[in-house]
């Protein structure tokens, strides 16, 4: 069985990190080189995940109650939490399926006298252009920030000018991942000095914390392989369980207790360690790959596939999804040939508020309820990825031929 997702991390990385568990220890001067590598000015600041460092700006920068904030109706739930334990009103703004960007006027539309920012999620790999977030600042003041988590391709993006701040995640299924740890890049000087300043009085992450992530992860990234992920699902099956519901609580971030308090810490030294390696290793090579495969597979699947952000300026492919009618049949019919497919998304659709139901974001929950998760990824091989290709198509023909049946078209006589 083919891993539904591999993870970005080499076998020296996780010896690297475990290695500065036990040595690493000079925490201002990790912090600097993490943060000169995106930006040697000073603009960058890293944190233990782009949580923490939304939690943090927004706490300094002190909007007044009630200010709204809007937000890419598609996004991790975590976000809008973080924004609304701030005191801001998460107010979502739909997306066209086929450039996962809102679209034009859907911006304008939402903005009402207490928009105060605009949070913008380039999704799945797409990197997108913020000119149409640029007119609404010009004109209302709006600040812009960037979500860049699924987005990040190494030393050719750091953020978009256009945005005031771009957020950047090295979370465990993040290119380049060091399995923790983001870094935020702040225009405003006077806002960024007050995060420092709070920061510093956060407790720090646990080293031993950080090394029992490692280990976990080591073990996750050890039965990938196509063989111990089979004896892996036949395990939990065994166990009373699903692969499933292991994956999901194994991954999520920040789980069990308080999630602000859990939250609100500094990252180690082995952590921002890590984080210097995978920068300075650059990611270019693994993106191209991943890239390429996900091109291939539309082009070998052909007419009918449909694919999320397939008509962005710019795809990577951090994960392939594609949008089935049957999406339960689709899943089934791949797993049963060896391909780990998944509906288990760690996004949801934001709901308006009860005020604005105009708001509803129809047309990204309408992609959520058809979307289905595909195993790409430059480890998989050009003959498996063909016959990926060919179980996808047949599953196209097979779907498009029953709903015909359903609903046959009016014969003229």
């Amino acid at each position: 069985m083919h891993a539904r997702k591999r993870l970005d991390i080499g076998w020296s990385d996780i010896l690297s990190g475990l290695v500065a568990c036990a040595f690493a220890r000079r925490e201002a001067d990790l912090r600097r080189d993490v943060e000169s590598w995106f930006d040697p000015g000073g603009s960058a600041f890293a944190a233990l995940s782009v949580r923490s460092g939304l939690d943090l700006y927004l706490e300094m920068l002190a909007l007044p109650k009630g200010s709204e904030v809007l937000m890419s109706a598609l996004t991790i739930p975590d976000m809008w939490k973080v924004v609304e334990h701030n005191g801001l009103v998460p107010v979502p703004v739909d997306i066209d399926p086929e450039t996962l960007a809102p679209r034009p006027g859907a911006w304008r539309a939402a903005v009402t006298p207490r928009t105060k920012l605009a949070l913008f999620a380039h999704l799945f790999g797409t990197r997108l252009d913020l000119a149409p977030l640029e007119a609404l600042r010009r004109e209302h003041g709006i600040l812009i920030l960037e979500d860049c988590a699924q987005a990040y391709t190494g030393a050719d993006f750091k953020g978009d000018p256009a945005a005031d701040v771009s957020m950047f995640s090295f979370g465990p299924i993040k290119t380049a991942t060091a399995l923790a740890g983001g870094v935020l890049r702040i225009k405003d000087r006077y806002v960024l000095d007050k995060m420092r300043a709070a920061h510093v009085h956060w407790p720090r992450q646990s080293r031993w914390g950080y090394t029992q992530r490692l280990f976990k992860y080591a073990l996750l990234k050890s039965i990938s392989y196509p063989l111990l992920y089979s004896g892996f699902i036949r395990a939990c099956t065994w166990c009373g369980t699903t692969h499933d519901a292991v994956i999901q609580s194994t991954v999520r971030g920040f789980k069990g207790g308080d999630f602000f308090q859990k939250l609100r810490h500094r990252p180690a030294p082995p952590l921002l360690s890590l984080m210097r390696r995978r920068l300075m290793q650059g990611s270019s090579q693994r993106v191209e790959q991943r890239t390429a495969r996900g091109r291939r597979l539309i082009d070998a699947v052909g007419p009918g596939l449909e694919v999320p952000g397939v008509r962005a300026p710019l795809h990577t492919y951090w994960v392939f999804t594609v949008l089935s009618n049957r999406p339960d049949e689709l899943v089934a019919t791949l797993r049963s040939e060896g391909f780990d497919a998944t509906r288990i998304a760690t996004m949801s659709a934001l709901s308006a508020p009860a005020d604005r139901p105009e708001l509803e974001p129809r047309e990204a929950r309408a992609l959520l309820a058809r979307l289905v998760y595909l195993p790409v990824y430059p480890e998989l091989s050009a003959s498996e990825l063909e016959r990926l290709a060919g179980l996808v198509r047949a599953h196209l023909r097979s779907a498009t031929g029953a709903e015909e049946s359903e609903h046959p078209r009016t014969q003229l006589a």
